[in-house]
Order: structure tokens, then sequence, then C-alpha cells
């Protein structure tokens, strides 16, 4: 219980109540719908029309099954996802000799979630016994056994299988991986149309980093409901930290970095010929402070200083020349991470 309390708290879940497991699958399912029901003492929860149970060894649900299995149970009484048996069930007799198999075309494999009429689950876990509660698998036989509900069956998504063993980790990571956003979202503090040696910085990244889309917004909370996991915040107009700290602010309160790190890259371009370095590095160095505030809420934030005479210019070419490879193998390094961190 204390885990599960540390996790809420950690990752700010709201409107989620807490009751003690069983010994088995089914007798922690029973305390949870006792925990809804109205007829148990210092029941603090209102009792629902609809019941969704599901594993969380499935972290993948759609929302779009959720629904379907939701409406289903409204007018059937009971409803679970199914999936294609992706291989053939035998029959084996006592000496381990095959016996029979199914005709794979013709049964299903049962996943999560199910979904139930509340009165119709509780009132079959009521009349369970001590076999199904301590060795029964199946939520939907159990509405059918001692509700008379026959479920109805819906099509579920191929991501609902189970994280059973160790190496079920990669593929769960691979997933996480190919759902999280490719994007490289460039924020500047000037308008589009003006020019300046930021343009040029995110010309060079369009142009190699030709595995994510490089973007310019203005609009960050339009970009951060998308879920864009990799910013370059361009510093032009000031080496103070208004819009990296503009942007942080706006991903704490999104909370986007609960489950996976975002990276923000903050980007200072200083003109060496009217500016001592010493004076301005100083203050760029503050960024240390920011960033281990930002690690605490999982955001990874790193600050680049683009030391260059104002009179002659910056482009293209000089950001990528000879002596500026290290500025495009950081931003390379840094904004790519997805390809390569585990869990």
């Amino acid at each position: 219980m204390e885990t599960m309390k540390g996790i809420i708290q950690r990752y700010q879940h709201k409107h989620i109540s807490l009751v003690e497991a069983g010994v088995t699958r089914h007798r922690s399912i029973f305390n949870g719908l006792k925990a809804l029901a109205e007829d148990q003492p210092n029941c603090r929860l209102s009792k629902p029309e609809v019941v969704i149970i599901h594993d969380a060894v499935r972290p993948f649900v759609e929302e779009d099954v959720l629904l379907k299995v939701v409406i289903a149970a409204q007018e059937h009484g009971a409803s679970g996802a199914t999936r294609p048996l992706v291989s053939t069930v035998v029959s084996p007799s006592a000496d381990s000799c095959l016996d029979h198999s199914l005709e794979r075309a013709r049964h299903r494999a049962s996943e999560m979630p199910q979904a139930f009429l509340f009165d119709v689950i509780y009132e079959a876990y009521q009349q369970c016994s001590d076999y199904d509660l301590e060795f029964g698998t199946e939520c939907l036989h159990l509405a059918l056994k001692y509700s008379h509900i026959k479920a109805k069956l819906v099509e579920g998504s191929p991501d609902l299988w189970k994280v059973t063993y160790r190496r079920d980790l990669y593929a769960a990571e691979s997933i996480i991986k190919e759902r999280i956003s490719q994007q490289v979202c460039i924020v500047m503090d000037t308008k589009k149309d003006e020019e300046h040696v930021g343009r040029c910085l995110e010309e060079m990244l369009k142009t190699e980093l030709n595995h994510v889309k490089v973007i310019s917004g203005q609009d960050l909370q339009q970009i951060i409901l998308e879920q864009c996991y990799s910013f370059v915040c361009v510093n032009v107009m000031t080496s103070d930290f208004e819009e990296t700290q503009r942007l942080l602010n706006m991903l704490e309160e999104s909370n986007l970095s609960i489950l996976y790190p975002v990276v923000v890259i903050s980007v200072y371009f200083l003109d060496y010929e009217s500016v001592p370095f010493g004076q301005k590095m100083e203050k760029v160095m503050q960024i240390r402070e920011f960033a281990k505030e930002a690690k605490k809420r999982n955001i990874l934030l790193f600050g680049l200083l683009i030391y260059f005479p104002q009179a002659s210019g910056i482009s293209v070419e000089y950001l990528d020349s000879q002596r500026n490879l290290s500025l495009l193998s950081i931003l390379q390094v840094t904004l790519t991470p997805r390809h390569d961190w585990a869990l």
C-alpha cells in the first residue's frame, strides 16, 4: 500500500482510492467491488453504474477500447476485449499425449479490459465459491455462471498483451518510443519573419536532423499539448533566462515529463567583439541551478553558448564548419536520445 501511495504522490494522480489486495486475483477484485458497494460499512465511494476491471500488466489499453466495452456493458450487462488466437490450443491426455485440439478460427483469447453493470458483477462475486476465488481467472465466466449474463465480446487492440516476462519490458519500451513525438520544437524570442543568427541554427537543424521534424513555434501551449518532448530554446533578445524559464514553467504545469524525460537546450548567441566573455559567461552559467531544479521534474536542461563576431555575421556554413562540429554533435546526441534510452 505504501508503494502505491508513493507512486500516486510522485506522479500527481487525482481521484484515486486504494483498496487492500487479496491473495488471489479474484479476491483482489472482490475487495475492490466491496469498496464501491453501498451496503458495506464505512463506504466512502458511490456505487457506479458500470465498473471496468483491468490488469496493470496490460499498460497500453487505448481509450476507444475502454469506451467500447463500457457501451457494450450498458447494453448487455457485461463486455470484454478479445484478440485472435496466435497459437493453436491443444488438450493433452493424462500421459501427455495429444487428446484433441481446438479449431483456432472459432476461438478467441480473452483479454482485458472488461466492463460490467456493477450489480451484475457484484452479485456474481457474492455467490462465488472459495474455489472460484482461489483458482478462477475469468471475470466474464463468473458473470455467466452466477448472474446468467452472456458478455458482449469486443475486438481489442494488438497492444493488449501482458507484460509478463523480463523480455516483455523491451517490447513495452519499443511501444512507448513509437508513441512519443519525435518532433523538435525551436522556440525563439523573435518574430518568425525577423532575420537573426538563430534562423541559421534552425536551418542547420532542419538539414542535419533529418530523422525528426524540426518546427518553429510561438504557441507553446499548443505544442506541449501535441506532446513534443525535445525543445531548443533560442535566446536572441537577451542573455537572461526569461524564455527558458517560461518554457520550463509551462512544462511543469502540463505534467508532460511525468512518465518520460523532456529535453530542453537553452541556446545563447553572444558577440565576442562587444561583450566581455567572462562577464556574460558568468551569467549564462547560472543555468546550472535551473538544470538542478528541472531534473527533479524529469526535465533535462542543457545550456549552449555560441560566441561569434557580430560584425562579420554568422551563417549556416559557420555553424557547420569544422571548428563547430562539436555544436552539431551536442545537438544531435541530446535531441535524439529516445532511440537509445532505456526505461
